[in-house]
């Protein structure tokens, strides 16, 4: 884990200076949204389909990125069968009623080799803010200054009972932790 921040921290500052911000679309096919979360001794596990994400860079002065996306809420898969069922259903996030989970930015600042992206997130039409971690990569044998492909780390947890999601809550915990990787290619 320590090579990898040395290498995040050295894409950083080597950045070649850039005037604006640059937009960056998604690839949905090559992007994942991970979750786990505590089930008795065990984890339960699944995936949550990102189904767009809106990105602006800005490498010199991270305060100027933005980062919004949507995930279907309605794909939601889980490690065991009837999790899945049960995670789509009405007492945790009602894919019927509340088939898209929401997040926009509404600050990014730098925290060593990463940032802290905090924004507002909307889970059952319930929105409040989280602040997840972002790390940014370049594929691996890219030139040095090449920003058109990149992957987005996103990290974090949220407390499903934050947003309503209080289903089965004496066998699954409250906290949900979230590993969202994007791939994203620049516009333009």
């Amino acid at each position: 884990m320590h090579r990898l921040a040395v290498l995040v921290l050295a894409i950083l500052l080597t950045l070649p200076a850039q005037a604006a911000t640059t937009d960056y679309a998604l690839d949905p096919t090559a992007s994942t949204v991970a979750f786990e979360t505590d089930f008795g001794p065990d984890l339960i596990t699944g995936s949550i389909p990102l189904e767009k994400a809106d990105l602006s860079l800005d490498f010199d002065n991270v305060v100027n990125c933005t980062v919004a996306g949507a995930l279907d809420v309605t794909g939601a898969k889980a490690s065991f069968p009837f999790a899945a069922q049960a995670l789509k259903g009405p007492k945790v996030l009602d894919a019927r009623d509340h088939p898209r989970m929401t997040f926009e930015s509404t600050s990014v600042k730098r925290a060593g080799a990463a940032a802290d992206v905090t924004g507002n997130l909307t889970i059952r039409g319930v929105t409040k803010a989280v602040t997840l971690r972002a790390q940014i990569f370049r594929p691996q044998g890219s030139a040095k200054g090449d920003l058109d492909h990149l992957t987005v780390k996103l990290t974090g947890h949220v407390n499903r009972s934050d947003f309503g999601a209080t289903g089965w809550s004496d066998m699954v915990g409250d906290e949900v932790r979230i590993i969202i990787t994007a791939r994203i290619d620049a516009q333009g």
